[in-house]
């Protein structure tokens, strides 16, 4: 097995534990407490969770975002949660598809459609390597697994504290990129980090390339630079324990986002853990809520079924807290009356 390849099972087996936790927060979430409606004047049974979802209409305001792709344990992940979100009508992401370009039989751990034609699939690639492939190479990667969009990841935190010389440390010609992608694939472009946040700086000047969709991607969950400080020995070790708590705050690169750009379609991860924790992220300005490591942990311990009941719950507590707050559709969520505690105000309230 190349190191590629073991690195992707690395992170599915360190992400099976807590060990790659942000630790000092939760996002910021535990920051926004929602208002009690005592006399909502509604039924849960009525509650509309269906949500608009770049020219689709998707069953709740969730999404299960990219984690895995390569080897063959990865192929039987992304295959069953394709499953279980084509079932609930949720988007469904797959990890980079970087381990195609060196290992060309690994597209067929991509391949989703076959199991899950109706599914909405988000592919997945660096920006360093679309940069290095070019724009008819990459296009032809979302091509060869039928995807319905391109997320193109940002991660120089994670690139820099990787070991045995696996990372990029070159991140010259990403808005050229990205610009030229938005234009290849019609707009079917999502821009999203990986646990370090989408600053609103970063997002304005994305926007005005042509990109309408963003996944903030905010610390406060998952820590990749612990994670590869957990894979790494030394001073590498070292430096991604010393930048695990790096990044925006989920909760806060949420609202800067939606600030700075209104229209843009906003996707909110890092540290959403459930149904109450999408809900702030919908208060916060979200469109939608992503999740990843839980749906996968909820797999690891109990199969599609798992993972299943797991994001039917999501699902289920996220439309008792819209009825809480006495909102009748996830959507109208983002009007709804809430509290914010100093930590996160103080991002809010922060010159970015």
């Amino acid at each position: 097995m190349d190191r590629l390849h073991q690195r992707k099972l690395d992170h599915l087996l360190l992400c099976a534990t807590d060990d790659v936790e942000h630790g000092q927060h939760r996002g910021l979430f535990e920051e926004v407490t929602l208002v009690h409606d005592a006399l909502p004047e509604r039924a849960l049974k009525d509650i509309r969770t269906q949500t608009p979802f770049l020219g689709h209409e998707i069953a709740a305001p969730l999404m299960v975002t990219g984690m895995t792709g390569g080897p063959e344990e990865a192929a039987r992940v992304n295959r069953a949660l394709a499953r279980v979100c084509a079932r609930l009508g949720l988007p469904f992401g797959v990890g980079s598809q970087r381990v195609i370009t060196r290992d060309p039989a690994s597209l067929e751990s991509f391949r989703v459609k076959d199991v899950a034609p109706e599914v909405i699939l988000v592919g997945n690639l660096g920006f360093v390597q679309a940069r290095e492939l070019g724009v008819d190479k990459v296009v032809a990667l979302v091509a060869a697994i039928d995807a319905d969009y391109l997320a193109i990841h940002l991660n120089p935190a994670m690139e820099l504290v990787q070991g045995g010389g696996e990372g990029d440390h070159d991140f010259r010609g990403g808005y050229d990129i990205i610009e030229a992608l938005v234009a290849a694939l019609a707009g079917r472009v999502i821009v999203k980090e990986c646990g370090s946040g989408l600053s609103p700086r970063v997002v304005s000047r994305l926007a005005a390339r042509g990109v309408t969709a963003f996944d903030v991607s905010g610390s406060g969950g998952t820590s990749w630079t612990k994670v590869e400080a957990l894979r790494a020995e030394g001073e590498t070790a070292r430096r991604g324990h010393r930048f695990a708590s790096w990044g925006l705050p989920t909760a806060a690169a949420t609202a800067l986002a939606r600030r700075a750009v209104p229209q843009a379609l906003i996707i909110s991860s890092g540290g959403i853990r459930d149904g109450l924790d999408a809900a702030k992220a919908l208060a916060l300005g979200a469109d939608l809520a992503g999740l990843a490591r839980p749906v996968l942990q909820s797999f690891q311990q109990a199969g599609e079924e798992g993972a299943e009941a797991f994001l039917r719950e999501v699902i289920h507590d996220l439309r008792v807290a819209t009825l809480l707050v006495g909102c009748g559709r996830t959507d109208d969520l983002r009007s709804a009356p809430r509290v914010l505690g100093p930590r996160l105000q103080s991002w809010l309230s922060s010159d970015l």
